[in-house]
């Protein structure tokens, strides 16, 4: 079914959609989760911890938006604080001591920006973030399950592989956002959707993620089941990997150069 990527905004919306910790709990054995960034709280809108896929362990890190509105409330909506950023990346740097690959979720409509964010250093976060994880000297796999907002979802992506699910999104700013700063006028979203080219056929074609995760069976077990697979699969060849970093760097410099050119 063809659908305009504002459509597909709205269904990566949706509070009905699998949310980071549905992927854990359905992908995963045993996840024993970590709290705390160390410097200065917990933020509830990433979970990260240890579990096992099959039999290997692994780090899992998902951003979690709920799916009542109590629950969206106590996660921030699924938009991280500079803490959170910070937490990930210490259960990043605990992977690698360990070496064992990091797997993240990622579903946010962008960083938090308050002014406590901004005061505790949300810019500063991120930007480590994408540093680390540039020479982080594990296997690293990101997939998009729902939105992926600007510097706030690229914080847990600078990774080996991306994947997105068919109805995810990926873009620099929101529709309603871009819109506002283009015409002035926010109802003007569908038509910056579309221009974002942010839809998940769009990072493909762009050479920004691998793969697209069809979601025919999203309500059914047998899709975290073909996840899980896949994730098993690729991290097995991964761990063979022995230019890992070089081809890390590689990824990400190829990406806007003309596809005739790779």
């Amino acid at each position: 079914m063809n659908m305009t990527a504002y459509e597909r905004v709205k269904i990566a919306r949706s509070e009905k959609r699998p949310t980071g910790l549905d992927y854990i709990n359905n992908i995963f054995k045993n996840f024993y989760e970590f709290h705390g960034d160390r410097f200065y709280a917990d933020d509830t809108a990433i979970v990260g911890g240890i579990a096992y896929l099959e039999k290997m362990p692994v780090t899992v890190i998902a951003i979690e938006k709920g799916h009542s509105a109590k629950e969206r409330a106590f996660r921030s909506f699924g938009m991280p604080n500079p803490e959170g950023y910070r937490k990930a990346m210490r259960l990043m740097k605990q992977a690698e001591k360990f070496h064992r690959p990091v797997i993240c979720f990622v579903d946010t409509s962008g960083a938090f920006c308050g002014i406590g964010a901004e005061e505790r250093g949300q810019g500063e976060a991120i930007a480590r973030n994408l540093m680390e994880m540039m020479t982080l000297n594990t296997p690293v796999i990101s997939i998009f399950v729902g939105e992926g907002g600007s510097g706030g979802a690229l914080a847990l992506a600078v990774s080996d592989r991306v994947w997105m699910l068919e109805n995810a999104v990926y873009s620099v700013i929101s529709p309603e956002g871009c819109a506002s700063i283009l015409w002035k006028d926010a109802s003007k979203a569908d038509a910056a959707a579309s221009n974002l080219k942010m839809t998940a056929e769009d990072a493909k074609n762009f050479g920004i993620i691998e793969e697209i995760i069809s979601e025919d069976d999203i309500d059914k077990p047998m899709f975290y089941d073909n996840i899980k697979e896949k994730l098993n699969n690729e991290i097995t060849m991964l761990m063979k990997e022995n230019n890992l970093l070089e081809k890390r760097y590689e990824r990400f410099r190829v990406i806007g150069r003309p596809l005739v050119q790779r």
